[in-house]
Parts: structure tokens; C-alpha cells; sequence
């Protein structure tokens, strides 16, 4: 067989090679990489970031690496069954002593599966796979061939990604693009894999996927509730508000008139020192008040960050619909959401696993974050343990009630009379009874 065979056979494989890498490259490199190395004046990244950030051009893109790939694959086939099949035949003949037509078909045969074993390894795996452990040099080195094919084969691809668009139209299905984009699930499986990987740290992740859904926090899961707040009563003498304050582990607190739901003020205890100081028992407590912030109990966690920095406060003040004080959210409580308790924070009880497979749960903990705790989850309106408890009893807990939440025991382990404080949960399937 002449050699000139052999090497159009070559070159259709590394076209088809180069389209491979092309199209796998060009979906998995990161634009925000290219667009710095643009910046930095590479001229390759210069041309290819359009293409990157235009969703109709990275379509044209990706639509003519497919098309040549194909064309690529059909022309190495006929090539190959014009010449090698067509020479193999007679060897088969004379080595066998087959009829023409059986060697023919024989020669056929065997020249499609050696090829296509060729084509598959050097023309699909090996090029997709420094594609995407090199996306972006492999972008970069593959933009020049197949912005020119894109130029050479337009009219043919617009044809083609206007029938499969109009074909999903007619199935009534959603026509989207590529694009360089990622939505926060899609993220969070990145987070998971590069976790799995040996990439991040367990606690890493749990950072950025807390850091994923902050924006979405609403200001009800971050505050500390009204039935914790430590609270001063302002007409209460001077000398029980040093008292308390004294006794307190916080530098502000909230202050209030008749009852906590009125809040006032909040006092900063340094200031009520120096107050103190410079007038003795005449201070009067107002003067020394900063004004209070109220949010409502739906305002998300980003935008509650941007209120108190313009505000120039530490903390605000949750109200519900009807005006009613909910809880209070400082800094801090928005900061320990994202990482964890602070220095000079209380430690958050966390979820203790028992020796009968079962858990004791802190009556706080919220439904959405039992299952990256203990990996299940209970589904219902409420938004904490101790809340689902309540829901399903239709009255107060109190301490020795027990239920059964999908399939699982639960005894109420600690209460007081307005909230849960601690469940016990046994194994999955242990739950029997209800009541």
C-alpha cells in the first residue's frame, strides 16, 4: 500500500484529534483564566475570548468542532475502504483461498474495526484527555484551526444549530446555548468533587458552600431569638444596669421600656462607664443610647450586612410582619453562620452521635442543615428540630414526649416550658409510635 495511504489516514485522525480537543477544551477552560492572560497581552487568549464570552459564538464554536469531527470520521472511512479494504481482498484470497466476496467483506471488516480502534484511541481519548488536564493551553493552541474552519464551514453550521433549534421549539423544549456559567447546585457538585479529589479540606468546604448559600439566608435563621436576648430595663435603677452589664459577657446590649419588646436603644457598656464616671447616679440612661436598627425578619443576610455598614452598627433588631419583636442579629452571629463560633462566642451545640446508631439533637439545629450533620434529613414547615417537634405534638413539649418522624424514635430529652432544648433520635426504621 503507498505510503501517501497512510498519510492521509494520519492526517484525518489528527483533524479529528484536533477537533476533539478543541471542543472539550473550549467547555471546560475557565474564561475568567483567559480573560487574565488577555489582559497580560497573550495574543491567542486575545482571539479566543470572544468566542468565550459570546453564548452564539461559543455555539458556532462547538457546532463546527462537532461538524468536523464528523466529517473527519466519514472521509476516514471511505478512504479507508477505497484503499486498504480494496488491497486487503486479495491477500485474504491467496492466504485463505476465500471467495472474492467473503474476502471483500472480511477486508472490510477487519479495516473498520483497526481503524476505528485508531481513530477512538488517538482521535476521541487521547485528545480529550490533555484537553481537560490542560484546558487552557490546549484552548489556546487550538483556537487558530478552528476559528478558520468556523469562517470556511458558517453557512453549513448555522444551517445545522437552526434545524436543532427549531426541532426543540417543535418539541417544546428549551433552546439554551453554552456558556461559561455555573449555578450555585452546579457549584457546590464542583466543591464536592474537589473536595474528593484531595483539593479542599473538609471544613474548607463547608465554608464555601456556606459562603454559596449566604445571599439566601434569610435574617429569621441568623438572628439569636427574643427568648435569649439579654435585655436592660431602662427605668431600672443605675446602679442594677452597672450591675448587670458587669455581669455581662457582651460589650452592647439592647435596652428596653416596659417590656423587651419595645426596644429603645442599645447601650455600649464603655460608654455607660464613662457616663458614670462624669455624672454619677444623676446619668440619665437615654443620653447614653445609640439609636436601634430594625430589619425585617425576611431581609437576606447580604443585604443585612449592607444596612449595618451603612448604618455603622453592630447589630439590628428582627421584627415580623406585624411589627412584634422576633430576635436580634449582630456582625458576629452573620460571621459564626459563615465560619463558625468566634473567639468570645458560646460554642453552638452541635449534633452527638450515640452508640445505638441514633443522635441527640440540640433542639435549635435547623431541618436544612441535618443532613450535611448527621446525613438525613425531616422534611415539614417548621424550620428547627425543636419546631418539628412542636408542629407534630400540636402543643408545647415537655420533657419524656415522644413521636415518631419518619420512621424514626424521637424522645424530647430536655425543655422548658417555651422552647425544645434537646431530642433524642434513634436509628432509622426505630420509630413505632406516635403520640
Amino acid at each position: 500500500m503507498p505510503l501517501v495511504t497512510w498519510a492521509v489516514i494520519t492526517v484525518l485522525i489528527l483533524i479529528n484529534a484536533l477537533y476533539v480537543a478543541a471542543e472539550f477544551a473550549a467547555v471546560s477552560v475557565r474564561a475568567s483564566r483567559i480573560r487574565r492572560l488577555a489582559d497580560e497581552g497573550d495574543g491567542l487568549a486575545q482571539r479566543l475570548l470572544p468566542v468565550l464570552e459570546n453564548g452564539a459564538a461559543l455555539d458556532r464554536y462547538i457546532a463546527t468542532c462537532q461538524v468536523g469531527i464528523t466529517v473527519s470520521s466519514l472521509l476516514l472511512g471511505a478512504v479507508a475502504q477505497a484503499t486498504l479494504a480494496v488491497a486487503l481482498t486479495p491477500v485474504l484470497v491467496a492466504a485463505f483461498d476465500l471467495s472474492l466476496l467473503a474476502a471483500a467483506s472480511t477486508a472490510a471488516t477487519t479495516v473498520l474495526i483497526g481503524l476505528t480502534g485508531l481513530q477512538v484511541v488517538f482521535g476521541e481519548l487521547v485528545p480529550k484527555s490533555l484537553a481537560l488536564q490542560y484546558p487552557t493551553n490546549t484552548a489556546r493552541f487550538t483556537i487558530i484551526p478552528t476559528v478558520w474552519s468556523m469562517y470556511a464551514m458558517g453557512w453549513f453550521t448555522t444551517l445545522l444549530n437552526g434545524s436543532g433549534a427549531w426541532l426543540l421549539r417543535l418539541l417544546r423544549l428549551p433552546v439554551t446555548g453554552h456558556r461559561h456559567v455555573h449555578s450555585p447546585e452546579e457549584i457546590e457538585l464542583l466543591i464536592a468533587d474537589s473536595r474528593d479529589g484531595g483539593l479542599l479540606e473538609p471544613e474548607e468546604q463547608r465554608w464555601l458552600r456556606q459562603a454559596l448559600r449566604f445571599s439566601a439566608r434569610p435574617v429569621r435563621q441568623l438572628m439569636v431569638p427574643r427568648t435569649d436576648l439579654a435585655a436592660i430595663d431602662a427605668d431600672a435603677p443605675i446602679a442594677d444596669i452597672l450591675a448587670f452589664v458587669s455581669r455581662s459577657p457582651f460589650t452592647r446590649l439592647p435596652v428596653y421600656r416596659g417590656r423587651v419588646d419595645e426596644i429603645v436603644g442599645v447601650l455600649h457598656a464603655k460608654q455607660l462607664m464613662q457616663g458614670f464616671v462624669l455624672e454619677g447616679d444623676a446619668l440619665r440612661l437615654d443620653a447614653a443610647l445609640q439609636p436601634a436598627v430594625f430589619v425585617p425578619e425576611t431581609m437576606f443576610a447580604d443585604a443585612l450586612l449592607e444596612l449595618l455598614r451603612a448604618e455603622r452598627t453592630h447589630m439590628a433588631f428582627v421584627v415580623d410582619e406585624f411589627g412584634g419583636l422576633t430576635g436580634m442579629v449582630t456582625i458576629g452571629d452573620v460571621l459564626a453562620d459563615l465560619l463558625g463560633p468566634l473567639d468570645g462566642q458560646r460554642p453552638e451545640r452541635r449534633p452527638e452521635r450515640l452508640p445505638d446508631g441514633g443522635f441527640r439533637l440540640p433542639g435549635h439545629i435547623r431541618l436544612d442543615g441535618l443532613a450535611e450533620a448527621v446525613g438525613w434529613t425531616w422534611e415539614g414547615e417548621a424550620e428547627t428540630v425543636g419546631g418539628l417537634v412542636t408542629a407534630l405534638l400540636g402543643r408545647m413539649p415537655v420533657k419524656g414526649d415522644r413521636l415518631s418522624i419518619e420512621g424514626r424514635h424521637v424522645e424530647v430529652e430536655a425543655a422548658t416550658p417555651r422552647t425544645v432544648l434537646s431530642v433524642v433520635v434513634g436509628p432509622a426504621g426505630s420509630g413505632r409510635t406516635r403520640g
